[in-house]
């Protein structure tokens, strides 16, 4: 039996509509990793996120800016400088990513082990 759907849930005025779903995406979650030491510059976050592309890593960054997750600064210089750096916001997002990280370690055999034995099904 299935649990009937709270009547506010998709109300647009639930706090759960303005969550910054990207964290379970492909990037902000290694965006915020990289950034957990502190401020780096685009280049810099390019290094260890070397599969992204620019225009995503752009995107992604840009998306955490709106949403409180992180401060762009530039600065004033010649050749200009932009460095980006977790708000206060964004590292309340880490202990969840810590979690989500040992509950992979703790599950990932059996994850796998189902995927194996829904592929051998859809075979």
């Amino acid at each position: 039996m299935t649990a009937p759907l709270a009547p506010d849930m998709f109300d647009p005025l639930c706090p759960s509509s303005a969550m910054p779903f990207r964290v379970g995406d492909k990037w902000t979650g290694m965006v915020i990793r990289c950034l957990e030491g502190g401020p780096r510059r685009f280049t810099e976050l390019r290094v260890p996120l070397r599969a992204v592309t620019p225009k995503v890593l752009s995107e992604t960054l840009r998306a955490m800016e709106r949403d409180g997750l992180l401060t762009r600064t530039a600065y004033d210089e010649n050749p200009p400088r932009v460095e980006y750096a977790l708000t206060p916001l964004g590292r309340t997002l880490i202990p969840l990513l810590d979690a989500a990280r040992a509950w992979s370690e703790t599950h990932l055999p059996h994850l796998l082990a189902a995927r194996r034995s829904h592929e051998r099904d859809a075979s």
